[in-house]
């Protein structure tokens, strides 16, 4: 068991009152807004390592997602989301509507291997907290790679997130499993009752639970459902030993998408459709060496790499007064917009404190066409960072990608100063905000 040793000073109990003191005026603040019921209730399907390619609807030939598929006829396709290519950079771009060169989460933070580390949202809020202060029920499953669990056991709930059912990576000193005899913490107490259940299954049975509970209480609900597939390791699903199968990533995705299918479906069970937004993407590209066929062409690369492949992550919408379904809309969108979407959708205003790069695109959701349109999107990981304008790409390293025929992409070894000048100066200004 990991053993926390605290130390208390006259200083450290002063700052302790007052850090109470803040959260009671906090709560009172945000009791607030608990009666609007009328707000639009969210439900973000959240796919781990799922880049664009992988669907049907834009124009993956290798895998099999018909319940995706069916959404997108109903939803508004985005074609050019970008984010970065690991998780904790791209959340942490979601969760703070910051670039990834401003947040300065630019690794993988290692839970995995039990790290003291944990990212803190103490200088940027985060969305949950602004949608949890406007009277949302707000709700967290899957992967919380953001701190490990055994140190910082208040971590989600100070992330603005009332309820949560997580995997908790780590427990007793030891790496725990996600997916068949699951380690999941809900609600701050590992459950003993899902030994023998697939851990992607309990997840959803929480969201749909989490759903009716809101209903119930006639409260608005937003729901950060990371749904942990496809992520490695490659292994069976319920339907592999069903049938006796191998285990293999397509039937991984296949899985994942017949659990949105039932998730959907809930919605519209519970009598939701008409008052909730469905938002389903990816987090970042795909984890596979291998090149994924599209009619387009073959895609390749994707996860830990900051190419199109590792960037390029699907994003369709539905929700009230949004667009006809089956729209597509080709303007760039980056992680960090979210929370000034959502922040529009729901009525609610951005802090004074947050310190935002996105760029709402809900205007764009409601058939607004005279709104500005973003001119570039970014990302990062590790050392390096980029800006993509949508046909071409440039590296901090000073590497220029001309990607005007995707999904291929090439290096410029010269010329096109023009090019670099107006990228360069771009990413600089990025790179230089405080």
């Amino acid at each position: 068991m990991f053993e926390v040793v605290k130390t208390c000073s006259p200083l450290s109990d002063m700052l302790a009152r007052f850090g109470i003191l803040c959260w009671i005026v906090l709560q009172a603040f945000c009791l607030r807004g608990a009666a609007d019921a009328s707000r639009p209730n969210i439900l973000l399907l959240f796919a781990d390592d799922l880049g664009y390619e992988t669907l049907g609807s834009y124009g993956g030939l290798d895998y099999v997602t018909p319940h995706l598929d069916r959404f997108a006829e109903r939803s508004i396709r985005f074609t050019r989301a970008y984010t970065s290519p690991v998780c904790t950079p791209s959340r942490m771009s979601y969760y703070t509507g910051r670039y990834t060169a401003n947040h300065r989460y630019t690794k993988v933070l290692p839970v995995h291997l039990g790290t003291r580390e944990a990212v803190s949202f103490d200088e940027d809020p985060s969305i949950a907290q602004v949608l949890q202060c406007g009277g949302y029920a707000t709700s967290v499953t899957g992967k919380w790679q953001l701190a490990t669990l055994e140190y910082h056991p208040n971590h989600i709930r100070d992330a603005g997130f009332d309820s949560w059912c997580v995997w908790q990576i780590w427990r007793k000193g030891e790496k725990t499993t996600r997916y068949w005899d699951p380690c999941f913490n809900q609600d701050g107490s590992i459950r003993p009752d899902i030994t023998d259940r697939f851990g992607p299954d309990v997840l959803a049975d929480y969201v749909i639970e989490r759903m009716r509970q809101a209903k119930a209480a006639n409260q608005p609900f937003y729901i950060h459902h990371n749904m942990l597939l496809p992520h490695w390791p490659i292994l069976q699903m319920p339907s592999d030993k069903l049938a006796g199968r191998e285990a293999s990533l397509k039937e991984m995705v296949r899985y994942m998408d017949g659990l949105c299918g039932r998730l959907i479906g809930a919605v519209d069970d519970l009598g939701l459709r008409e008052n909730t937004w469905i938002i389903f993407m990816g987090d970042n590209g795909t984890d596979s060496k291998e090149p994924r066929q599209t009619k387009a062409g073959p895609v390749t690369g994707g996860k830990h790499h900051l190419v199109e492949a590792g960037m390029h992550v699907p994003l369709m919408m539905v929700g009230p007064g949004s667009l006809r379904g089956g729209t597509v809309i080709d303007d760039l969108v980056d992680m960090a917009d979210f929370f000034p979407t959502l922040c529009e959708l729901t009525g609610l205003s951005v802090p004074a404190s947050a310190q935002l790069d996105g760029i709402s695109f809900a205007p764009r959701l409601l058939g607004k066409t005279d709104q500005p349109h973003r001119r570039f999107v970014t990302a990062g990981i590790n050392d390096d960072h980029c800006v993509f304008d949508g046909d071409w790409r440039l590296h901090q390293k000073g590497t220029l990608y001309d990607c005007r025929a995707l999904p291929g992409e090439s290096i410029v070894t010269s010329g096109h100063e023009e090019i670099r000048d107006r990228l360069g100066g771009l990413l600089d200004g990025i790179l230089e905000t405080p």
